[in-house]
């Protein structure tokens, strides 16, 4: 069984340059885990491209062998320094744990 992780972040810069540089920040983070966090298995994370007006900002995709390795993921050091900037610049996040 493989867990799909899906996280939606709406960042809360009101500006809309300030909201892109940070959208592309988080997306670099993120898919900088691929091969550093052994649990995942698959990584892709990409800042909108449409309708920024309705759109959420940043979304996650991460796939993982089970529930408990993504528990291992959130405390992995490298996945913490990146959920730190995460906080720093979201105003709201959704997320769904789905079997594939």
């Amino acid at each position: 069984m493989t867990i799909r992780h899906v996280v939606t972040w709406k960042l809360a810069a009101e500006d809309s340059v300030e909201r892109a540089e940070q959208a592309a920040e988080v997306v670099r983070r993120l898919n900088a885990l691929d091969g550093v966090v052994p649990q995942l298995l698959a990584i892709s994370a990409g800042a909108n491209a449409a309708y920024p007006e309705t759109n959420w900002d940043v979304t996650l995709v991460a796939d993982f062998a089970s529930v408990e390795a993504i528990e291992e993921y959130q405390v992995h050091p490298a996945h913490e320094e990146v959920a730190g900037y995460i906080r720093s610049v979201v105003a709201s996040r959704v997320a769904v744990d789905f079997e594939v």
